[in-house]
């Protein structure tokens, strides 16, 4: 692998944070959330309105990002740590190991959560836990790495928002905490929330618990953003900003139920912001459909890596960030969810376009799993003492008991509650999507394939 001659060697920054919806992000519209880093880059870059993970659930999305391959194809089907166990196969090319080889200094900070470690190899790493969720010191501690050889490739995932094992008991709601310390740390300055004025996404009902939990999720994400604004005074202070590629995603949606480990759109839908050197157009949106399994040959491509990038599940979205493309030759994205936690078996197949979302819920006869932590969410809990029968937008019993195929007409139903899989008119497209499923599982080696066979 060399890198090709004449292209620039941009540095690249690859920010990823820990469950954070684009619903509660300044520049996709939250007027309440503290995103002013985040609203900055997408000022000064370009805004993906239809970025999607490809499996909501951290350890199984990271190994896509980290591969531009899909889970089922790595082996990571679900979590890496404690029991759960899942791990890449020990012949999968990693992003870091593959710059490496295109000549680039590689770094890693913050949360790790893949396997196993000697498939993703780094010239700089800090051990995983190090500063917690203290994201502005773990951007401090980029500075001499950040100062070193070009071009680099840095690695930055925060742990921030993701629920922890805390919750306020000043709160009589007893929400969960979401990492927030109970003083500031050091050289920072906690952001607090009132839950009366936190914005209760649709997809969520508007109950106390609710709003107090969503009042600490802000205040988790408005550190991560104040994380990623020392990141970019040290690339500036050090001279690296301008010639630096930087990407911003999260792993997957909010850690709520309804959005992470689901493939409905708060689950799968989520901010992705871009800026690069020599971009044509500053602070653009763009509709074209992406998915975090064009990260790696996206970044592959702006390091010049010659690599045999038909391997790949996903291709580079490098043109449509430099203006060269507008997108329209991308007519939608590929989703596969099969594991979240070793006890949450639910596998999903998704085709999504800019119009319809098609689902295949593989063991439909099952009850939807809950991950541990949304279960105990006290979100959760206050809906089921309080027996609501809806949940949002969408009743609980359909939350819980899904069909085999959900069709979702995302321009007249955009809370994807109305599923038109069953009715005669759409009888045709629900059999084209099915054969697009099927076509993509076979091209990418997943073993469900035969379940449209045998059961």
């Amino acid at each position: 692998m060399t890198q090709r001659k004449g292209d620039e060697r941009w540095n690249l920054v690859l920010i990823v944070s820990d469950d954070h919806g684009r619903e509660a992000t300044g520049c996709y519209g939250n007027p309440v959330v503290r995103t002013p880093n985040m609203d900055a880059l997408a000022a000064e870059g370009v805004r993906f309105e239809n970025g999607f993970c490809t499996t909501a659930s951290c350890a199984a999305s990271r190994s896509v990002i980290l591969t531009g391959l899909h889970n089922h194809a790595t082996g990571t089907y679900g979590h890496t740590h404690s029991v759960h166990h899942f791990s890449c196969f020990s012949n999968i090319q990693t992003l870091p190991v593959m710059l490496r080889e295109a000549g680039y200094r590689t770094g890693r900070v913050g949360k790790r959560h893949y396997a196993p470690e000697a498939i993703f190899r780094w010239d700089w790493e800090e051990p995983e836990g190090r500063y917690g969720r203290d994201d502005v010191r773990m951007s401090d501690a980029c500075r001499p790495f950040i100062r070193g050889e070009e071009p680099f490739f840095l690695y930055w995932c925060s742990y921030n928002p993701h629920r922890s094992g805390e919750w306020d008991e000043r709160d009589s709601n007893r929400p969960n905490r979401f990492g927030n310390p109970a003083k500031s740390f050091p050289g920072d300055e906690e952001a607090e929330f009132d839950p009366g004025k936190v914005v209760v996404p649709s997809f969520l009902p508007d109950i106390p618990a609710v709003r107090s939990e969503l009042a600490q999720y802000y205040q988790s994400i408005a550190r991560l953003d104040r994380g990623v604004g020392r990141l970019m005074e040290i690339l500036k202070e050090e001279g690296r900003y301008e010639r630096t590629v930087i990407l911003y995603i999260s792993d997957n949606g909010a850690a709520f139920p309804q959005a992470k480990t689901t493939l409905y759109d708060p689950g799968m839908r989520l901010p992705c912001l871009v800026r690069a050197p020599g971009m044509r157009r500053r602070g653009a949106a763009t509709d074209a459909p992406i998915s975090w399994v064009d990260i790696t040959p996206t970044l592959l491509d702006y390091a010049g890596a010659r690599v045999n990038y038909a391997a790949f599940h996903g291709r580079s979205f490098r043109p449509i960030v430099q203006g060269e493309s507008d997108g329209s030759d991308r007519e939608g994205v590929f989703a596969s969810h099969t594991f979240h936690e070793i006890t949450n078996y639910y596998p999903m197949r998704v085709w999504r376009t800019r119009r319809y979302k098609f689902i295949w819920n593989i063991a439909w006869k099952l009850d939807y799993s809950f991950a541990s932590d949304l279960w105990q969410a006290a979100s959760w809990q206050a809906a089921l003492k309080q027996g609501l029968k809806q949940f949002g937008a969408r009743s609980v019993d359909a939350y819980i008991h899904r069909p085999k195929f959900e069709l979702y007409d995302l321009e007249q139903d955009p809370d994807e509650v109305e599923n038109l899989a069953g009715r005669t008119e759409y009888a045709a497209l629900v059999a084209e999507f099915s054969e697009r499923i099927r076509e993509f599982q076979r091209q990418t080696g997943d073993p469900w394939l035969h379940k449209w066979e045998y059961e």
